[in-house]
C-alpha cells in the first residue's frame, strides 16, 4: 500500500495547545500518521532528524503511537520511543537526550477514557497555536517531505528512560521525612510514582498506581474536588501530613493538607514562591488570570515580582523564557519550575518540591495552608456560547468597562478589580465556552461581583445560565 499523500483533520481536533479528539469519531490512526508526517517534515526542514515519542496509559495510545512513528519515519525522521509514561517524562527526554530535536506525547490528559490526543515540543519550545494549525494546512495540501524512510526506520530505537527520570526527580533532595498519601488515579504516572516513593524518606501510602486507561476508580482530574474523596479518606484514616494527586498524564498536581482541605493551584504557588524567593530574591513569579489576588499580594509581600499572564501551559512556558522567571503556575494545577529544573510542568517534581518547601520553610503543609488569607471564591464557571460570538462578547465587555472607567486588566479576557474583590470573564481557547470566576472577602461582596458578571452578559445578549463541565 502506498503512502497517503494528504489528510483532512476533523474540524474540532486541532486545538490551541494540543491536538485532541474522540477515538473512532474525530481521531484515529490516519490522524496520528498525518501528525507524524507534518511534524517530521517541520523537524527535517529545521535541520533535525530525530523526535522522542511517549504515550499515556489509555487503551488507544499504543495504536496511535505506532502510526505516529510510521509518519515520522516516512518523512525521514527517526524516533526515540520511550514507551508509556507521564507527559513530563517525555518533556524530560526531549530536554536531556542528545540529538533529539523535538518530542510528542500521545495523551488524552484528563479527558474521558474514549479521548486521546498529542502534546508537542519543537526544539525545546512549546509547539502550539499557529504551529498546530500549520500541521492542518500541511496535511490538507500534502506539503510533506518524502524522506529516506529506510534509514529513519533503522535509526528508530526504544529507550527505557524511567530510572534516569526518577533519579532526576530526587536529585539534590534534602527534604524531611514526611507521611504522605498519593493518588495516581490509574493514570500514566502510577508506575513512576511507585519507584519515586522508594527514593523518598518517610512513610508513603499510594492509591491506584496500576495504569488503567478505563480509570475504574475515579476520573483523573485533581482540580475537581469530588475526585479527591479517596485521597481525603486515606489522609484522615492514616493521619498523614498531606496528600497529592495527579491527572491522567502527570503534568497537573492536586493537593490536600492534613485536615483534608484542598490546596488549589494558586495556593500551592504561594508555598513554592515563599521557598523560591528565598533562593532567588526579587524574581518574577508568573500565574494565570484565574489565580487569586491573595497569590499576587503574597508574592509582592515576599519581595518578588508578581506577573499575571494568559491561561494555557504553552503561553505560560513561553512567558517564563521571555522573563527569566524561575517559577510559574496555573489555577489548573500546572506548575513550572525553572529553578533547579527545566521549566516544564511536572506534577511528580512539584510534589517533591512541596516536601522541600515545607522543610525549608520549617512548617507543615497544613500550617502553610492555614497561614493563607481565606478568600471566598467561585469555582471556574463555564457556559456555552456560540463560537462566532465567543471573542466578540469579551471585546464588547471590555469596551463597556473601559468607557465606565472600571479597573480592568485585559491580559486574557476581562479581569475587574472592585472594592469587594475581583471577577473574570474570558473566552476559552479550546472550547465554545466563556469562563467566569469571582473572588471576594465576604459572601455579600461575592454576590455583588456575580451581579456585575450577569449584567455584562445580559448587555451582550447572554445569560450565565447553567454551568457546563470541562
Amino acid at each position: 500500500m502506498g503512502k497517503p499523500n494528504s489528510h483532512q483533520f476533523h474540524a474540532t481536533s486541532l486545538r490551541e495547545y494540543d491536538i485532541r479528539g474522540i477515538i473512532g469519531e474525530t481521531l484515529g490512526k490516519a490522524d496520528a500518521y498525518a501528525i507524524g508526517r507534518g511534524f517530521g517534515t517541520l523537524i527535517a526542514r529545521a535541520g533535525g532528524s530525530c523526535v522522542a515519542v511517549g504515550y499515556d496509559g489509555r487503551v488507544s495510545s499504543p495504536m496511535l503511537e505506532e502510526s505516529l512513528v510510521n509518519g515520522l519515519n516516512d518523512s525521514g525522521v527517526a524516533a526515540v520511543r520511550i514507551g508509556m509514561g507521564p507527559t513530563p517524562m517525555l518533556y524530560y527526554a526531549e530536554c536531556v537526550l542528545d540529538n533529539v530535536d523535538g518530542g510528542i506525547e500521545i495523551t488524552g490528559s484528563h479527558n474521558p477514557a474514549n479521548y486521546n490526543g498529542f502534546k508537542m515540543v519543537f526544539q525545546n519550545r512549546p509547539f502550539f497555536g499557529a504551529d498546530i494549525q500549520e500541521l492542518g494546512r500541511m496535511a490538507a495540501t500534502g506539503d510533506w517531505i518524502d524522506g529516506d524512510d529506510a534509514s529513519a526506520v533503522a535509526a528508530t530505537r526504544e529507550l527505557d528512560i524511567i530510572d534516569q527520570y526518577v533519579d532526576r526527580l530526587v536529585e539534590g533532595f534534602s527534604g524531611d521525612a514526611m507521611r504522605i498519601g498519593w493518588d495516581a488515579g490509574n493514570g500514566a504516572a502510577g508506575h513512576i510514582l511507585e519507584k519515586l516513593v522508594k527514593k523518598l524518606p518517610g512513610e508513603h501510602h499510594c492509591l491506584y498506581t496500576e495504569v488503567d486507561g478505563n480509570f475504574p476508580n475515579h476520573h483523573p482530574d485533581p482540580t475537581e474536588e469530588a475526585n479527591l474523596a479517596d485521597l481525603k479518606a486515606l489522609v484522615a484514616d492514616k493521619k498523614l501530613d498531606f496528600g497529592v494527586a495527579f491527572d491522567g498524564d502527570g503534568d497537573r498536581i492536586g493537593a490536600i493538607d492534613g485536615e483534608g482541605r484542598v490546596i488549589w493551584g494558586d495556593q500551592l504557588l504561594q508555598i513554592y514562591a515563599a521557598h523560591v524567593l528565598q533562593e532567588v530574591p526579587g524574581a518574577t513569579i508568573i500565574a494565570d488570570v484565574k489565580a487569586s489576588q491573595a497569590l499576587y499580594d503574597r508574592v509582592d509581600e515576599l519581595g518578588g515580582e508578581p506577573l499575571m499572564w494568559k491561561t494555557g501551559h504553552s503561553l505560560i512556558k513561553s512567558k517564563m523564557k521571555e522573563t527569566g522567571s524561575p517559577l510559574a503556575g496555573e489555577m489548573s494545577g500546572h506548575v513550572f519550575f525553572a529553578h533547579e529544573y527545566y521549566g516544564f510542568d511536572d506534577a511528580l517534581y512539584a510534589a517533591v518540591r512541596l516536601i522541600t518547601a515545607a522543610t525549608v520553610l520549617k512548617k507543615s503543609v497544613t500550617e502553610l495552608r492555614s497561614d493563607m488569607a481565606e478568600m471566598i471564591n467561585t469555582p471556574e464557571m463555564r457556559f456555552q456560547v456560540d463560537e462566532s460570538r465567543k471573542f466578540a462578547v469579551i471585546d464588547e465587555v471590555l469596551e463597556r468597562l473601559k468607557t465606565n472607567g472600571a479597573a480592568v486588566n485585559d491580559t486574557d479576557g476581562a479581569r475587574v478589580n472592585t472594592a469587594d474583590g475581583w471577577w473574570l470573564l474570558r473566552a476559552s481557547n479550546t472550547q465554545d465556552v466563556l469562563v467566569a470566576r469571582a473572588e471576594a472577602s465576604s459572601e455579600a461582596g461575592l454576590e455583588r461581583l456575580m451581579e456585575q458578571i450577569d449584567q455584562q452578559l445580559a448587555l451582550s445578549g447572554l445569560e450565565r445560565g447553567e454551568s457546563v463541565g470541562h
